[in-house]
């Protein structure tokens, strides 16, 4: 291979001779096809760039979705604490309710063990659950709607025990009655309140209520109505007890 010369007395000259010496040298290699292996190359290195700067739109539109949400859930919570008690205890009272539900969806369907306490030892039952829920319970009678009382047991639940009283039909069906603390979360003063809600947050619809930081879920698959007599007759027998 020869060397290029270069005119020694013009360095302008010099630099421009030597250019154009490497260009004649190499002409062959700038005249061939870009392989297909570097088109392809640079063809993935631009969709890397693409698909960044489309991550990089979608990120910012997310983060501005996440701050408007989080400053609607903010306003949401000032107004909570300013006068919105019910929006205040309502996860709680969800908790409780689904919590009714699942229970008896677990234990209404058990044939050899639905119960810890069967019916027989009804008294011991109630003093038994009276003492772990530190508040006098009194389980209702339900015969006259054609329901006999299985038995109880205790149940663990997010402010401490609870207990479930079950009641069967003479064709088998059977409903739960959930009783449990809702914790500090609810306010006692409105607590008292004691409107029936229904709930179908769970695997079995519920009928609810909620007395003096208490809550009480009557479960069973059901119509909603006949659920709510039931419901009514369960709530008056307990109010008639607490005297």
């Amino acid at each position: 291979m020869n060397t290029p010369t270069l005119p020694p007395d013009d360095d302008s000259a010099a630099w421009e001779a030597q250019r154009d010496a490497l260009r004649r040298l190499h002409r062959e290699v700038l005249d061939e096809p870009v392989p297909p292996a570097l088109l392809a190359a640079a063809g993935l290195a631009d969709e890397q760039h693409a698909r960044r700067i489309r991550w990089t739109r979608w990120g910012g539109m997310a983060a501005s979705v996440a701050l408007a949400f989080g400053a609607g859930w903010q306003a949401n919570t000032q107004w909570a604490a300013s006068g919105g008690t019910a929006l205040a205890r309502a996860p709680a009272t969800r908790e409780f309710v689904h919590a009714a539900s699942v229970a008896h969806a677990i234990y209404a369907p058990e044939k050899r063990h639905p119960v810890e306490v069967v019916a027989a030892e009804r008294q011991h039952l109630a003093q038994w659950l009276s003492k772990r829920l530190d508040k006098p319970l009194q389980v209702p009678d339900l015969s006259a709607e054609g329901y006999e009382l299985v038995g109880g047991r205790l149940l663990p639940g997010s402010e401490g025990a609870r207990a479930q009283f079950m009641f069967e039909r003479a064709g088998g069906e059977r409903i739960t009655l959930y009783i449990g603390s809702l914790g500090p979360a609810v306010d006692a003063a409105r607590s008292a309140e004691t409107a029936f809600r229904f709930s179908t947050d769970g695997p079995v619809p519920s009928f609810y209520w909620v007395d003096r930081g208490f809550g009480y879920a009557l479960t069973g698959a059901l119509s909603r109505d006949a659920l709510l007599d039931l419901a009514t007759d369960v709530h008056r027998q307990l109010e008639k007890s607490a005297g």
